[in-house]
């Protein structure tokens, strides 16, 4: 997979498995969610699907033991599955290279924000995990309609942003983060260190490249 040609315009980064530790926490919460409302789910069922809008994630693995949730019900699962991640997740770990790589960006004056499916309320303790001088721009779940795999978060960060789509970077670790990117018409780039899934399956749902930690971004930066 060849590197991106050209410093980026900006670089936008999800958050759960890409910049804290956190993809296991939010399978644990997903998981007990389900068994709450007597929805059969595994591991393997729930894990590739992380990264995805709430809702979304909710009707693919009620759909899976062939039941339907209505809006409501959807909803209800996914905040749910929010208030037990918040409970469990009480000392995120940012992921190798996070500091460091924040710190490139704005050496170089590159700006930067992070777009998550998350719900607002949900991304405090990783936020404050990652120990950043300032409070970057978020865009969350709860404002737009769909989340990912739909580019509408990026769409967003990026307008706020005030730069243009093809020359901003999303990394992620998910492939719905990749299919988001690519439907926004971003460089969609996969991290494997915090990930549940591999890089082929990153490469497969549209990474134009793969890297094993954020700090293998930096160089590509000073190269750029």
């Amino acid at each position: 997979m060849f590197p991106p040609a050209g410093q980026p315009a900006a670089v936008l980064f999800d958050l759960d498995g890409t910049l804290v530790d956190t993809v296991d926490v939010r399978i644990a919460a997903w998981l007990s969610v389900f068994n709450e409302w007597q929805l059969p789910a595994s591991r393997e069922d729930v894990a590739p699907l992380i990264g995805s809008d709430g809702k979304r994630l909710a009707r693919e693995v009620a759909k899976r033991v062939g039941k339907t949730l209505d809006d409501a019900q959807a909803e209800a699962i996914d905040r749910r599955s929010g208030e037990i991640y918040e409970a469990l997740n009480t000392n995120p770990l940012p992921l190798s290279g996070v500091r460091d790589l924040i710190e490139s960006l704005e050496r170089r004056g590159i700006p930067w924000a992070i777009a998550t499916s998350s719900r607002r309320e949900q991304v405090a303790a990783s936020i404050a995990a990652l120990g950043l001088r300032r409070e970057p721009l978020i865009v969350d779940g709860t404002h737009v309609e769909h989340a990912k795999p739909a580019p509408d978060l990026l769409l967003l960060a990026a307008r706020q942003l005030g730069v243009s789509l093809d020359r901003c970077w999303y990394v992620g670790d998910s492939t719905a983060d990749m299919a988001a990117a690519d439907a926004a018409g971003m460089v969609p780039i996969g991290v494997t260190e915090g990930s549940v899934v591999d890089e082929a399956a990153l490469r497969a749902a549209g990474a134009r490249l793969t890297l094993r930690t954020l700090s293998d971004l930096i160089p590509l930066l000073a190269s750029a």
